[in-house]
């Protein structure tokens, strides 16, 4: 998947200005409408193979679903 496939769902309103795509952000898959989220590296625990987990604040939840509408 190309960046080009998706759609920036959040940090286009309110929260601090992500003008280089280095904050917390929700995208949209143009191809097969998946959610990709970028954040912060959590350690939680190991997820298997990969896999990642990411922490995203809950603001940026919330303004990806008024983005799509939910």
């Amino acid at each position: 998947m190309a960046r080009s496939d998706l759609t920036r769902l959040t940090g286009n309103t309110g929260g601090p200005s992500c003008d280089d795509d280095d904050c917390p952000n929700v995208y949209r898959d143009e191809t097969d409408g998946d959610i990709v989220v970028q954040g912060d590296q959590c350690e939680a625990f190991q997820p298997p193979a990969g896999e990642a987990l990411v922490k995203i604040p809950e603001h940026v939840l919330r303004e990806a679903v008024r983005a799509l509408g939910w």
